[in-house]
């Protein structure tokens, strides 16, 4: 019995079904640069699994086409980055830094800009704080959201209920801006 098979399908491109010890039915996922991916039982057939594959051809194309235009924004996003001059950046971000510190009675210990792969923005417990230099290429109002985000964690160092409710005073609903960062590609604050 074979572990794994690559089928390509039309319309969805190459399919990898691979047997699994761990899976009770077929599981279909479908990830970036991973491309679709098929958990088949023990006990069930490729060719039962390609089938079921087929039945659900509308909702991976769905979702292969989400990924495809989430990778072409992230690509135009980093490309606009990498098109500005990061000591401009450093200074329209600290300075903006600054400006809402003040505007809001926030006071924090140090601010850094660094070039991060997975962070917006964090804060020790100390109140050191540490920015993205990508944010400068984010909608003004993200970019607020993040450094205020920061900034509420020199008064709250969690994210408990207590946390968010106290953002939501500066940002309106933070949870949403939130969710709209992972438009941007970068992990969780």
């Amino acid at each position: 019995m074979r572990d794994s098979q690559t089928i390509h399908i039309n319309d969805m491109g190459t399919v990898l079904l691979e047997r699994s010890a761990r899976a009770r039915r077929i599981i279909v996922t479908v990830r970036p640069v991973k491309g679709v991916r098929v958990a088949v039982p023990r006990r069930t057939s490729f060719e039962s699994a390609l089938e079921f594959v087929r039945t659900k051809k509308q909702w991976i194309k769905k979702h292969l086409a989400e990924i495809q235009a989430y990778e072409k924004q992230k690509k135009t996003f980093e490309d606009n980055f990498q098109s500005i001059n990061k000591a401009e950046a450093k200074k329209k971000i600290i300075g903006r830094f600054n400006q809402l510190a003040e505007q809001y009675g926030f006071t924090y210990r140090n601010v850094s800009i660094r070039n991060q792969r997975t962070r917006w923005g964090s804060c020790s417990v100390k109140g050191n704080i540490s920015l993205n230099i990508k944010l400068v290429a984010l909608p003004r109002e993200l970019s607020d959201y993040v450094i205020l985000h920061e900034l509420v964690h020199t008064r709250v160092h969690n994210h408990s209920k207590k946390f968010w409710k106290e953002l939501d005073k500066y940002v309106g609903n933070g949870k949403a801006k939130a969710a709209r960062l992972v438009e941007y590609g970068l992990g969780i604050l």
